[in-house]
């Protein structure tokens, strides 16, 4: 079985992230949820994929990210899809920012979202 990926991370707003992950990035509501032990959240990503984000909201503080090089890449070896990516994000209102680490800049647009989190749209394949 091919393992599954969950990225978690705390939220100060929900809704407000909304925008950023599904207006730009082009990701789906997987699924919400209230008062689940205290936590309110969303789930974040496509239906087949392997992975989502995972959002969460309760009484503990939610605070911004703590550098501008703590990133999620996304990899996206077509040219064409990669722009279309870039070309959502600028349309949704996002603007790409200058990546700490040059080496996004090459072939990636880095952009942050409301609460000071990057993702790197990576025009690269991903081969180790």
């Amino acid at each position: 079985m091919t393992p599954r990926l969950r990225v978690a991370r705390p939220s100060a707003d929900l809704d407000a992230l909304l925008p950023f992950y599904v207006e730009g990035l082009g990701l789906e509501v997987l699924t919400r949820f209230t008062g689940h032990d205290g936590f309110d959240g969303l789930m974040l990503g496509h239906a087949k994929a392997p992975w989502h984000l995972e959002f969460t909201r309760s009484e503990h503080p939610a605070p911004r990210a703590p550098s501008r090089d703590n990133l999620l890449v996304l990899y996206l070896p077509d040219g064409a899809e990669w722009q279309a990516a870039v070309a959502r994000m600028r349309a949704a209102g996002f603007a790409p920012v200058a990546a700490l680490n040059p080496y996004w800049d090459r072939q990636g647009a880095t952009f942050e979202d409301p609460e000071g989190w990057r993702v790197v749209l990576q025009n690269d394949g991903w081969d180790l």
